[in-house]
């Protein structure tokens, strides 16, 4: 029986679910991890390695950390990009389809010298600003869904079979 679209992305958060709620550390390092692992899967340029090194010496859970990054990685760029366009914009107070179409021109032929000239710094700046505010909004808010449901889930355990 072949599954549908709906059932398979069940599916996969399901398994996303059980691998968090098994890993055998504390809600709040588990919490703080996975919250720090979207943070860096969101941000352009960290991935799972500075999320594994930066787990490591906030001494929080490593596994999350990296679940949460793998998690938001690549897949939700494209929708991250425009909100961070847009966020970014709004507090430098400059119009984000003027950002949108500096950035389109200016990385469209980009080369490496190319960082170091003021109109760049122009876009990355906002644009950087614009990751920052929507990756910790991310992050904070995954935090939070991991530490109620691990509470969650303990409290239901302890129910079902008594405190350990």
């Amino acid at each position: 029986m072949k599954k549908t679209v709906k059932e398979k992305i069940f599916d996969f958060f399901r398994s996303i679910y059980r691998k968090i709620v098994l890993i055998n550390d504390t809600p709040q390092k588990v919490s703080l991890g996975f919250g720090l692992g979207v943070f860096l899967g969101i941000f352009p340029g960290a991935g799972p390695i500075a999320a594994f090194f930066l787990a490591a010496i906030f001494k929080i859970n490593k596994a999350s950390a990296l679940i949460g990054c793998l998690l938001t990685n690549t897949w939700i760029s494209v929708v991250t990009f425009l909100l961070s366009v847009k966020a970014g914009a709004a507090i430098m107070h400059l119009e984000w389809q003027d950002l949108y179409q500096q950035y389109q021109l200016v990385f469209k032929d980009f080369r490496l010298p190319d960082l170091f000239k003021v109109s760049v710094l122009k876009i990355i700046m906002p644009l950087a600003l614009g990751y920052i505010i929507i990756g910790l909004f991310c992050g904070l808010s995954a935090y939070l869904i991991i530490i109620i449901a691990l509470k969650l889930t303990k409290t239901a355990k302890e129910a079902r079979y008594g405190k350990n």
